[in-house]
């Protein structure tokens, strides 16, 4: 199903998000299942699965990562339960600069500068990748597409990451 076509929506990975909030109310209103209270059983079915879908294409569209993942996977590539792993070695270094990092917040004498300096250190790097990734999510060349699913497993990445830092944010402030 194409989430974009069922918001209205032109696909694409800049995505006006109150437009796209404002489609999803409309949308529920339309096929909310107490509309359908004293319609058939099928009906009732039915009404409870559009919501449905209409919930998973609205969560899809408004994470962005989701959403680039859904971008491809209209092109014909699909992310969702693979296990492919990055073979930019650049990037894998990064990685271990973040984890050691990570590790070292717990040790450190500044910790909050630490932790801000790592999550600028991400946000930059983010930035750069969703401008790659932009750019390649336009194209309809498949060597194009197999870049930004690398991209998009980059970004994967990263979110884990943060979330981990929040974490080690949490436990050395609470």
């Amino acid at each position: 199903m194409n989430y974009f076509e069922l918001f209205s929506l032109l696909p694409s990975y800049d995505v006006d998000t109150a437009l796209l909030a404002d489609r999803y109310r409309e949308l529920q209103r339309a096929v909310h299942p107490d509309k359908f209270a004293n319609a058939s059983e099928q009906d009732k079915r039915l009404s409870v699965q559009r919501t449905a879908q209409i919930n998973d294409a609205f969560q899809t569209l408004k994470n962005p990562i989701q959403r680039a993942e859904h971008l491809l996977a209209l092109k014909g590539l699909e992310l969702s339960h693979e296990s492919t792993t990055l073979k930019d070695t650049q990037f894998l270094m990064q990685q271990m600069e973040w984890r050691e990092s990570l590790e070292d917040i717990a040790h450190s004498n500044a910790p909050e500068d630490d932790i801000a300096a790592l999550y600028d250190s991400f946000d930059q790097y983010a930035k750069q990748i969703t401008a790659e990734l932009k750019v390649l999510l336009i194209s309809d060349l498949e060597v194009d597409h197999l870049q930004a699913a690398d991209q998009i497993r980059k970004l994967k990445f990263m979110a884990k990451l943060q979330d981990e830092l929040t974490r080690v944010e949490d436990a050395l402030f609470d």
